[in-house]
């Protein structure tokens, strides 16, 4: 009998038995009544057992395997996944070369509280079992340490009963809030041990995730006593789900409250900032007149803002004058290794839960004092002009959503230099944050990560990326175009790593150094690379490289109107060697 994998590109396949045969059988089986739709994968010896389960035992279907040319990629797809479904997706990396290869991107996904599952392999533990130096090399006593510090679990189980646990376990771990990676490492000598009988059928629903803890009755009575009383509120909107009935809760609490709310370009959309209550535009770093906003507040709710402590410290020193209520369970996974507990954060009242849980159990509990709901939006700023010869990031913006005004867009990624004055957020799928490390080369996985989540669903997936974080990733867009997954990515092209000759010149300054000497080792000139056919050698639709404005315009219709078409499409823009007004302060440096 015959069977046809949903890659439409492999011909038809030998369909094995239906009984489970190998330990991997009963792994891919455990892995599949998890209900992950994917998993991301460069392949490897390790699990070559799993890899045969996942394409004969399952037919290559639920969980469906996307062929990746790096293992960070794999990684970056899946939590690119996991931000647009709050869902997690699978990855399999092979050995400890592979998990190194990973790393980074495990990180990234640990710092953004995605939820992803994380599985490995390494070579036969018995040492009796290895073959002559390949599986020596590939063998590690503990290979979980490798990103212990950086994932919310990991296993390492010795049979494949203990085996089909861990994937149960994990995958209750990594979806109980706050949610994080979780890593499971299997032995490839279990994966290849044969086995009798069919597995038990798993009732996955018995080892779900657990709920968000709940505030006790008295915290939430406490924190409605301090905001109904308060004269001015300031919200913080930070890490939230992308469920729309969370995100008009939040509105709605804005408004009963009359509070003015902050966001931050660095989490995904928390609330819409074209809404009259919304403060400023949201950055990496508060500028002054958000910092006046906080300044100005009697309560001060945090819903689970990232570094809470630092923005406070920012705007008060060490002793706030407003009352702080913070919304957050992320104190579970503070465990010193990496310092992302960031600034101890003080608080005169503590929801340990999940933001959309606190917000309802806050509007429960305050008085429906009958204001009305506002409808005035506010306008973004006028663009500046280009000087003819290249184009700004903040013309660039306003082209791109010139070109895309009649659609959905999700913006998946953005650069540091971007000015979100110039996009407003207006739903919780308009804008996906950051990556969280704030390192370079994760951004092309994550646009392919979310652009499957977010493949027939009318929305648009739309990204602008430095040439520099795109250059470390680009191979990572072959999967799209081999998975059949749409998007837009702008590469915004300044050839520099420009961050750092910001950096360099302020060193310059403070030292007494040529100021002229600043952009050495950093431009990436002479020869500029080609980063529009380095997508168009791997299949994809590209364009450029744009250098005015009258050419943008047209460029970016045909783009979008490919993207419509269901291709993956990259433009290649040149910008100008500018620093935005929040990533400037980075660096030390002025406004």
């Amino acid at each position: 009998m015959t069977g046809v994998v949903r890659d439409e590109r492999v011909s038809d396949f030998e369909q094995p038995a239906a009984e489970v045969a190998w330990g991997s059988d009963a792994i891919a089986a455990a892995l599949r009544a998890t209900g992950v739709p994917y998993i991301a994968l460069n392949p490897g010896s390790s699990y070559r057992g799993l890899h045969d389960s996942l394409v004969n035992t399952l037919g290559n279907t639920d969980p469906e395997m996307l062929l990746c040319l790096h293992e960070e990629h794999a990684v970056a797809i899946a939590h690119g996944y996991s931000k647009v479904t709050d869902r997690p997706m699978a990855a399999a990396v092979h050995s400890n070369v592979g998990l190194m290869h990973a790393s980074m991107a495990v990180y990234n996904a640990y710092l953004d509280r995605a939820p992803l599952l994380l599985f490995g392999a390494t070579g036969p533990v018995d040492a009796a079992e290895r073959r002559p130096w390949i599986d020596w090399i590939h063998t590690s006593a503990d290979q979980g340490a490798l990103v212990r510090p950086f994932v919310k679990w990991d296993d390492q189980p010795a049979s494949v009963q203990a085996s089909v646990t861990s994937v149960l376990r994990a995958n209750q771990i990594t979806r109980t809030e706050p949610t994080a990676p979780v890593y499971v490492c299997f032995d490839v000598s279990v994966q290849e041990e044969p086995t009798t009988g069919p597995v038990p059928t798993i009732d996955v629903a018995r080892y779900a995730s657990v709920s968000p803890a709940a505030p006790s009755e008295e915290a939430v009575e406490e924190a409605a006593r301090l905001l109904a009383g308060a004269g001015r509120t300031v919200i913080l909107a930070g890490r939230a789900s992308r469920d729309r009935a969370e995100w008009d809760e939040r509105v709605a609490l804005a408004e009963r409250l009359g509070a003015s709310v902050l966001t931050d370009i660095k989490v995904a959309a928390g609330f819409p900032t074209d809404h009259p209550l919304h403060a400023g535009h949201p950055g990496l770093i508060a500028p002054p007149a958000i910092l006046d906003v906080i300044r100005s507040a009697d309560v001060v709710l945090s819903l689970d803002w990232v570094d809470l402590g630092g923005l406070l410290q920012q705007a008060f020193g060490d002793r706030p004058a407003a009352k702080v209520i913070a919304v957050t369970s992320d104190f579970h996974l503070h465990r010193g290794w990496t310092k992302d507990d960031q600034v101890l954060a003080p608080a005169d009242v503590r929801l340990p839960t999940r933001s959309g849980p606190a917000v309802s159990a806050l509007l429960r509990g305050l008085p429906d004092t009958g204001r009305p709901a506002l409808t005035e939006r506010v306008a973004p700023p006028p663009v500046p002009a280009s000087n003819g010869e290249e184009i700004s990031l903040a013309e660039l913006t306003v082209r791109l959503r010139e070109a895309t005004a009649d659609l959905p867009v999700t913006l998946v990624r953005m650069p540091i230099s971007w000015d979100a004055s110039q996009w407003p957020i207006t739903d919780p799928l308009a804008h996906l944050g950051a990556d969280g490390g704030a390192g370079l080369g994760s951004g092309p996985g994550l646009v392919v990560g979310a652009a499957l989540a977010l493949r027939g669903s009318g929305r648009l997936p739309v990204a602008v990326l430095g040439d520099g974080d795109y250059l470390m990733g680009v191979t990572a867009l072959w999967t799209a175009v081999r998975h059949d997954i749409p998007f837009l990515i702008v590469v915004a092209n300044n050839r520099s790593y420009f961050n750092d000759e910001v950096h360099q010149a302020k060193v310059a300054e403070v030292r007494g150094r040529p100021l002229a000497n600043a952009h050495i080792g950093l431009r990436i000139d002479e020869p500029a690379p080609d980063l529009a056919g380095l997508a168009r050698g791997q299949g994809l639709d590209a364009y450029g490289p744009v250098g005015s404005d009258v050419e943008l315009v047209k460029v970016l219709e045909q783009a979008v109107e490919s993207v419509r078409a269901g291709r993956p499409v990259v433009v290649e823009v040149l910008v100008e060697r500018g620093y935005g007004k929040y990533a400037a302060q980075l660096v030390g440096g002025d406004d």
